[in-house]
């Protein structure tokens, strides 16, 4: 549960010089950090507001505790991979992670993610505590109404997804710009508030991920088209209307 004190971030890593240097840097620009090296450190851990968590740990699955602390918590969970680890990494951010940063990483980059996790984070919670009561402005668009007052997605039969923080802002990107081609630097700033190299997979496994919940067949899209070389096309209309908020 995030708090109106400083935010306390908890990195999991068994290498000591990767936990000393990323405390180090988030410690000066602010945050409360504890430093874990295994499982056992981190379920000790309380109130926790964002983990980094890395994929692989001695004698330890990254994977499996992002998906542990997931079950129990919904704080943003950014992973830490290696070069090899992409085929996990995609798995990892389906199940249980928000974000990830490929090792060997620019650390203003990595502190400008978390600062965007944790702002995403604090936006949703204070819409959960302070219910909107004026009109809310829906998006119609296929079977789908967006609110995005309430950051609610509900389908014609009455399900609601369940997206993370980059998930619905990668929606709310796509629904503000429908039929143009966004580039991944694009998105990423839309998304993440910052640009990011064009080598960067972030946008990718979202889409991936927001096309798995959003298309009635994920592995031929119909709403989020890819344009080769370029990036992304949100290939639907979208309808804007203003419904008066539930009393």
């Amino acid at each position: 549960m995030m708090s109106s004190q400083v935010s306390h971030i908890v990195i999991v890593d068994d290498e000591q010089e990767v936990r000393d240097v990323l405390a180090d840097v988030l410690v000066q620009i602010g945050y409360n950090v504890t430093k874990a090296s295994n499982g056992s450190q981190l379920r000790a851990t309380a109130n926790i507001d964002l983990a980094v968590i890395d994929l692989r740990l001695n004698n330890e699955d990254g994977l499996q505790l992002a998906r542990q602390l997931r079950e129990s918590s919904d704080v943003p969970i950014m992973m830490l991979t290696g070069k090899g680890d992409a085929t996990d990494l995609i798995i990892g951010l389906e199940v249980a992670a928000d974000d990830y940063m490929m090792k060997p990483f620019n650390l203003r980059e990595f502190t400008a993610r978390i600062n965007a996790l944790l702002r995403r984070s604090k936006k949703s919670q204070a819409i959960e505590s302070n219910p909107v009561v004026s009109d809310e402005t829906l998006y119609q668009f296929s079977d789908w109404t967006l609110n995005l007052s309430r950051r609610q997605l509900i389908h014609t039969n009455g399900h609601q997804a369940d997206l993370t923080y980059g998930e619905f802002s990668l929606l709310e990107a796509f629904i503000s710009s429908p039929h143009l081609v966004l580039t991944r630097e694009q998105l990423m700033e839309k998304t993440h508030g910052y640009d990011s190299d064009s080598m960067d997979r972030t946008i990718d496994v979202l889409v991936v991920r927001l096309r798995r919940k959003i298309e009635p067949n994920p592995r031929i899209p119909s709403l989020i088209k890819t344009e080769r070389g370029l990036g992304y096309r949100f290939d639907c209309s979208v309808v804007q209307i203003t419904s008066p908020a539930p009393s």
